[in-house]
């Protein structure tokens, strides 16, 4: 009997080096310590793995509570399509957040102590006991898709029923830990740059968490129709645009004001680092994805979306690696004369941990119903008749239909 090879793909290829990268760097970390992997030290204690693997992180795994609330609180059930692969996104988003803190803690096997030696007073705690609960909430809300896989109908049911309090619980939890990351920086006012030290830090981070999660969304529908032909409809997919944009104009009309009120716009004239890199924010998280989307014709295809909510995607990331390293380097430099850049071992594991999101995701995809079937079929006819098609949806056996045409 001949064994089935699997196909070797470039990205398969990819995925394998950027693992191995990362496992090599994970053996420096944990056999040498911290000092031998990164480039922090007593001055820098926070790089690259608290800026883009949690705080970033957590806001790229936001689109589980933004779809959960907009299904299950707003009724509006035509997006209950999204919720699967949301839900999908945040349950592995946080957990490997999680990983990613157990490489900056200096004693990662004392990870549990916020369960037993706590602190109320502290914004650490509380990010800490929301990231553990709403981990075991998503993990709930994902059960039903691997129950209903493995036709466990008993337990499906159970779930199915205890579905709303568990909603409900993940959206209070998600509010809460969003917010609060950007309350860990309201600490270090004299440190920050003006441009992104702000009382309204906690409101900022939650806003653009909720438009990025939004994002995040159509980025992995779009990636999961290339990679496996499964993806959402079309309309639906615009419409989260047309959200998440108008949620961005809220959370930039919002900065605006608040740099005024602050007196800081003056700074947006000096030729300096941090202002090429606020520019940078701005150009990727509101103008582009603004342009993208109104070209006619392009604009709301399904690759014009695509490259819309992409564009968010990375203004998310530099906003939040600005938030939590551009803004600091101005007092690290003026005041200890130090710097600080990731070290290989730092990146390697950073690009590791996205790789294994991927792996994991395209794995899901491929073995639980993520996309339910029939929603394939129709995405096919949308393509064609966009419009038309939305508004009479196929009658009689979709696949006969698709046929025909």
């Amino acid at each position: 009997m001949k064994l089935a090879m699997p196909r070797i793909t470039f990205w398969k290829v990819t995925a394998a080096v950027f693992l191995l990268g990362g496992l090599t760097a994970t053996i420096i970390r944990f056999g040498w310590g911290l000092g031998a992997a990164t480039n922090l030290s007593d001055i820098t204690p926070w790089g690259l793995w608290i800026g883009f693997d949690v705080v970033t992180g957590v806001g790229l795994a936001a689109g589980g509570f933004t779809l959960a609330g907009i299904v299950y609180i707003f009724h509006l059930k035509r997006f209950k399509p999204i919720v699967r692969p949301a839900i999908l996104t945040a349950f592995l988003g946080y957990s490997l957040v999680i990983v990613g803190l157990l490489f900056d803690l200096g004693r990662p096997w004392a990870i549990w102590h916020a369960l037993i030696y706590q602190n109320p007073h502290s914004v650490l705690f509380e990010v800490a006991m929301c990231v553990m609960i709403y981990t075991t909430v998503l993990a709930l809300e994902f059960s039903p898709v691997v129950l209903e896989r493995f036709k466990l109908h008993r337990a499906l049911k159970v779930m199915k029923a205890i579905t709303i309090p568990l909603i409900i619980a993940g959206i209070l939890l998600s509010m809460l830990h969003q917010s609060s990351l950007g309350s860990l920086y309201l600490i270090v006012p004299q440190k920050m740059h003006a441009f992104w030290y702000s009382p309204m830090l906690p409101v900022f981070f939650f806003i653009s968490a909720v438009g990025v999660g939004l994002g995040m969304t159509i980025v992995e529908s779009y990636l999961s129709a290339r990679a496996f032909g499964k993806t959402l409809e079309t309309p639906l997919l615009r419409d989260l645009a047309r959200i998440m944009l108008g949620v961005l104009l809220v959370y930039w009309t919002m900065r605006g004001i608040d740099l005024f009120r602050r007196d800081a716009l003056h700074f947006l004239a000096e030729p300096s680092f941090e202002t090429s890199m606020l520019y940078l924010e701005v150009t990727l998280m509101l103008i582009v994805p603004l342009l993208l989307f109104n070209i006619r014709g392009w604009g709301q295809s399904r690759a014009g979306l695509f490259f819309t909510a992409f564009s968010v995607v990375l203004g998310f990331m530099t906003n939040r690696l600005n938030v939590t390293m551009t803004s600091l380097e101005a007092y690290y430099r003026d005041n200890f004369g130090a710097s600080y850049f990731p070290s290989i071992g730092e990146l390697a594991v950073t690009i590791s941990i996205v790789t294994a999101g991927f792996v994991l995701f395209a794995y899901a995809v491929k073995y639980l119903p993520i996309f339910p079937e029939h929603e394939e079929e129709t995405v096919l006819r949308i393509n064609d008749e966009p419009e038309r098609t939305a508004a009479h949806p196929v009658e009689g056996n979709p696949a006969a239909e698709l046929h025909r045409h």
